[in-house]
């Protein structure tokens, strides 16, 4: 009878273990979720992060940030470029790259929008 009372008191001690880490999972669950949501990155670590992406993927630094919006899908940016570099320094090449990032500020799209010469002002927005 006292091995039957053990594995009694040993499987109820098992099902209160399994109660007790379901209930931990639940609320680890819960917590995770109010940290994703609390822990997006602020809008400089997006720049600093896009900045990076752009680098590792086409080779390229970028020199500034254009332009920059939190977006209904995540963040948008135009990030100016050095593509070529020359003598003089006003005939080097730049380029503009739109960016897209998701709300975590992972890179999820790029294409360049504009090359242009260092030196030159921009004649599309009306410059004289």
């Amino acid at each position: 009878m006292s091995n039957t009372k053990n594995t009694q008191e040993s499987q109820e001690s098992q099902e209160s273990q399994n109660s007790q880490e379901s209930q931990n999972s639940r609320n680890s669950s819960k917590t995770n979720d109010k940290q994703t949501a609390n822990n997006r990155p602020s809008p400089m670590e997006v720049l600093r992060q896009a900045r990076g992406q752009l680098a590792e993927l086409t080779g390229m630094e970028a020199e500034s940030v254009s332009s920059f919006e939190q977006t209904e899908e995540g963040w948008a940016l135009e990030v100016e470029v050095l593509e070529l570099e020359r003598v003089p320094d006003t005939m080097s090449l730049m380029a503009t790259y739109q960016v897209e990032l998701d709300p975590d500020g992972q890179l999820t799209g790029y294409r360049r929008v504009r090359r242009y010469e260092r030196g030159r002002s921009d004649a599309r927005r009306g410059g004289r």
